[in-house]
């Protein structure tokens, strides 16, 4: 992706979730120049890879299969082995019509997807056999606001705003907006997405960025080169 469609998004994103009424955290509009004057003190932040997350999965079609993520707080996955600490992560995200978030499961991160506003968030939904892979023939069970649902293998889920459903690790999940531009929010056991994505295709999790002007946020990517 090119750093200035990068831009484009990030500001646009910026826009589409002040007019639903979500506030982002501070650090959602600092500068590059910013984060580097003050690297001193905002380590957590960089530790943790809170932050902007654009993503074309490394095939160059973003409107038709990317998402925007900005992820707002996460824990350290060293912590969940002794069961103490920020076990916990949340993101916000977003869909716009027309694109897929594509298919794929989590080994360690159980979520709750929420649709905070906007148009429809549908969600399409397959169990894991035992070795892991998509079971075409099981049955799939989702708790939805607290209330059972049974879909079957591959069915869909749709959330209105408001609504939110439980995937435990292993569920595979591929997601898109229906009728308006949607905000998702996530709620999650800590997150790593450098070891925890499992995609039916070959795909990256992050992109990689033709720098053809200077950033106008850095993305969690941007982290290493620019605040090392």
């Amino acid at each position: 992706m090119k750093r200035s469609r990068v831009n484009a998004i990030v500001e646009g994103a910026e826009e589409f979730v002040a007019s639903l009424g979500f506030r982002l955290p501070p650090f959602a509009y600092w500068t590059p120049e910013y984060m580097q004057a003050h690297r001193g003190e905002i380590g957590s932040i960089i530790d943790a890879e809170l932050g902007w997350d654009i993503t074309d999965y490394g095939q160059g079609r973003f409107d038709e299969l990317g998402l925007v993520l900005f992820t707002i707080r996460n824990g350290d996955a060293r912590d969940l082995a002794r069961g103490q600490g920020r076990l916990y992560a949340e993101k916000i995200m977003i869909s716009r019509l027309g694109q897929l978030a594509p298919m794929h499961r989590h080994g360690l991160k159980a979520e709750d997807i929420i649709n905070r506003g906007g148009g429809v968030l549908a969600l399409k939904l397959y169990a894991s056999s035992p070795d892991g892979v998509i079971d075409r023939e099981a049955e799939v069970t989702v708790p939805v606001d607290g209330l059972t649902r049974r879909l079957p293998p591959g069915g869909i889920l749709r959330l209105e705003p408001g609504e939110s459903v439980s995937l435990l690790p292993g569920v595979w999940h591929a997601f898109w907006a229906e009728g308006a531009d949607t905000l998702i929010g996530e709620v999650s056991t800590v997150n790593d997405d450098h070891a925890d994505n499992v995609f039916v295709e070959p795909l990256a999790r992050f992109s990689e960025l033709i720098e053809d002007c200077p950033p106008r946020r850095l993305l969690v990517s941007d982290y290493p080169g620019w605040l090392a």
